[in-house]
Formats: structure tokens, sequence, C-alpha cells
């Protein structure tokens, strides 16, 4: 009985949350770091087809990276990055392209096992992500953000379906382009704007001192973000998460959150309880 009523208070707790979410838009940023762990990605996946029988409008853009370095290192082709971006030529973009397809399409065939309704969207298609060519350092064919086409995605939304975005871009040169997954998230999250912008990864948050586990940060505020990086708490493959929710912010967003994606049900723990487990960063 004691653990029955738990569970109820569990669901009371989380009803606030469901109601004000009620037919609200999240965008979910899942990296591919953790995309091959099967464990993981079905946990996820099951979070999310949860927060669409709740009333939420969850769109989730998928990254891939670990599975197209495999697949060129294999070929025999030395994979570079500058600046954290790939050095992509027309043979790399190819292989970019195959390999964030085979993993969205995937996810919608996992999403729809589970008994939840999935579209995958690929980001070069129907105008979702325009781009252009990075001209700041010449990587060849990645680009920068420059629209999103909101109208695609409320339609699907509005059909109740969970919408999977392979991250690619295509110019008004009609050319493809290789673009940051965070940075589509972050771009789709402010264009619409979404009520939240979650990025999960393999990281609890953002720790003052990545040795002391009770200097977790569970609330940061934008403004505090340029002396963490000058300081070095937040480094390396954390600052473009970082921005990237700075810029989801900028765009309207209210609230984004980067949360470890190995804890179980994390997204549900992240968006429908007082505590949170990850680190919300708000304007």
């Amino acid at each position: 009985m004691e653990e029955a009523i738990r569970k109820a208070d569990v669901l009371i707790e989380a009803l606030p949350y469901i109601k004000k979410f009620h037919k609200k838009a999240i965008v979910i940023k899942y990296g591919g770091s953790i995309m091959s762990d099967t464990k993981i990605r079905n946990g996820v996946l099951e979070d999310i087809v949860f927060l669409n029988f709740m009333g939420l409008r969850p769109i989730l853009v998928h990254g891939g990276g670990p599975n197209i370095s495999d697949r060129i290192r294999a070929s025999g082709k030395k994979t570079e990055f500058v600046e954290g971006m790939r050095v992509t030529d027309e043979e790399t973009l190819k292989v970019v392209e195959e390999e964030l397809q085979v993993l969205n399409d995937m996810i919608v065939r996992e999403i729809g096992e589970m008994g939840g309704r999935a579209v995958g969207l690929n980001g070069k298609n129907d105008n979702l992500i325009e781009a252009e060519k990075k001209t700041k350092i010449d990587i060849g064919l990645v680009g920068n953000i420059k629209g999103i086409n909101t109208e695609l995605l409320n339609a699907e939304l509005h059909k109740d379906k969970i919408v999977v975005v392979l991250p690619m871009g295509k110019g008004r040169d009609r050319k493809a382009y290789n673009v940051n997954a965070d940075e589509a998230a972050a771009s789709i999250a402010a264009s619409l704007p979404a009520e939240k912008f979650v990025l999960m990864t393999n990281v609890k948050g953002i720790m003052r001192n990545a040795e002391d586990k009770n200097s977790f940060i569970s609330t940061l505020h934008i403004k505090e973000v340029s002396g963490l990086i000058e300081s070095k708490v937040i480094q390396q493959g954390m600052i473009p998460k970082v921005n990237a929710c700075i810029s989801a912010i900028s765009g309207g967003v209210k609230k984004t959150h980067i949360i470890d994606a190995r804890t179980p049900h994390g997204l549900l723990l992240e968006i429908f309880t007082d505590k949170g487990i990850g680190t919300e960063i708000v304007k």
C-alpha cells in the first residue's frame, strides 16, 4: 500500500507541470555519443513517448558523430575537426547524411514499437533548415543556420506526432550543408519558440569542480556564463552546449536544461518534478 501511495504522490506532483506544458513544444537534443547504448536510448525514447501521450509536443534532434567518424575511419580517410566542426567535403557529406539517416530511421521505428507515432524529417528537405556556408573559416560544406520552416514542424506537431529531425541544412545556392546538431536544436527551439529546450548528454550537468560532486550547479543565469567560461568551470564540449542554451533563451525559450541521459527517466524527472536532476539555464 505504501508503494502505491508513493506512486500516486509522484503523479500528483507532476500534475501542475502536465497542465502547464499541455500542447506546448519541447525540443530535445540527444547526443550521438550516447546513441549507440541501446538501454539508454530506449529509456530516453520511452520518456519521449510518455511526454507525447501526456499531451506535450516533443521534437527530437539527434546527432551521430561517433557513427560518422567510425564509418570514415573504416574507409581509411582521416577525420579532421576545426573549432569542433567536422571538415566536410562532398564525400564526407554523403557519409554524414547516410549515417544520420540510418539513426533517424531507427529512432522513428523504435518509437513506433513503443506505441508512439513519429515522423522523421531531414533538415535539408522542404526548407526545414536553411543554411549558408560558414565563411569565417573554410571547412568545406559546413553551414551556419539562417532559418527554420516552423510551418512544417507545427503541421506535424498538430497531428500529435513526435518529430525526429536529422540535422542537415540547405542553402539558397541549393547545396546541402552539414550543420551542428546543438545549433540546429537551439534554432528550432527559438523559432517556435518552444516551452523548453533540453540537451541530453553523458554528464550530470555543470559542476564548479569536476572532482567535487557537491559542486553541482542546479540553476545558472545566463549573465553568469561568461565568468564561468573564463574561469574554466565551463570548458571544452560543454561550451557549445551552454551557448546553444543561451541562443534558445535569446530566441524566446523560457527554460533550458542540460541533463544526463544515463539517469533512468531523467527527462521526466527534469520536466515533471520540483527539483529536477540537471542544470537549468535561465534568463
